[in-house]
């Protein structure tokens, strides 16, 4: 007898058409597409929160130099010349040491610099200058970089208006934090200081208004003070600093009924 092999049917082989060429076709380009297309996306995203990081950086400095220049303004008022380290510390402190440790600015607080900033000693205008670079933290060598500046002018302050009248109708007067009189007029002399830097070695030949000799500050001068001393018209004493408090008057606008048992000054009281 002829035995007979049992075989197992064969599974027919399903033949690719042009329709299932043309969709897996697709689905390759879907893949090579998204493959290009979500890194741009995320880019595109990436660049747009760099762009509101930058200009919220710029309106914050920009801000914060406005206020302390006017605070700045005040105390050239009384000393003229431009303080740029406080400035630049005001400036850091109005933004946050922690906001710009955070921000894109390159070095974070230590990254603003006011050094382009002084008054001018003709006409007493402030010329403020803000710098700082940015540095946007993409993970490549030699990250990009840019410098931003912001700069402006503010006019000299000049106090306020002699006869001021307070909300009420009441008469405005001028007191300092030690003073024993009260002043009508602000730029009164004896509330505006006449500071002057003049050499050490003469320091001995010069005499005050009254006559007087002048002597060492007590707040400033530590050791013998050796170049150029600052010296007031009206005052008694030399001084190492232009930051000192001894030549600074912190002048006070108040009613003139607040101003009980203090007399009028000499000078400016009629």
């Amino acid at each position: 007898m002829k035995s007979e092999r049992a075989s197992a049917p064969e599974t027919p082989r399903r033949k690719i058409g042009i329709r299932d060429r043309k969709d897996i076709g697709k689905s390759a380009s879907v893949t090579i597409e998204a493959a290009f297309g979500i890194p741009l996306f995320l880019f595109a995203v990436l660049c747009l929160i760099w762009l509101i990081e930058l200009q919220s950086i710029r309106f914050s400095i920009a801000n914060a130099a406005q206020n302390a220049a006017k605070s700045a303004a005040e105390d050239t008022a009384v000393i003229p010349v431009l303080n740029v380290w406080k400035l630049n510390s005001d400036i850091v402190d109005l933004i946050g040491e922690e906001r710009l440790d955070r921000s894109i600015v390159k070095g974070g607080k230590d990254g603003i610099s006011c050094m382009g900033s002084y008054v001018s000693p003709d006409t007493g205008e402030m010329n403020i200058k803000v710098t700082c670079r940015i540095q946007l933290p993409v993970p490549m060598i030699g990250q990009p970089s840019a410098e931003i500046e912001q700069a402006f002018k503010l006019s000299a302050w000049t106090g306020y208006m002699n006869g001021e009248k307070g909300a009420d109708g009441e008469d405005i007067v001028y007191v300092t934090d030690n003073g024993t009189v009260y002043h009508e007029d602000y730029q009164c002399s004896h509330l505006r200081l006449s500071i002057r830097a003049v050499d050490f070695n003469e320091i001995q030949g010069l005499r005050n208004e009254g006559g007087g000799r002048y002597h060492a500050c007590e707040k400033c001068v530590y050791r013998p003070a050796m170049g150029r001393v600052y010296i007031t018209d009206t005052g008694d004493r030399y001084h190492n600093s232009l930051t000192c408090s001894g030549l600074k008057r912190t002048i006070h606008a108040v009613k003139r009924t607040e101003v009980k048992g203090m007399g009028g000054c000499s000078r400016c009281t009629y």
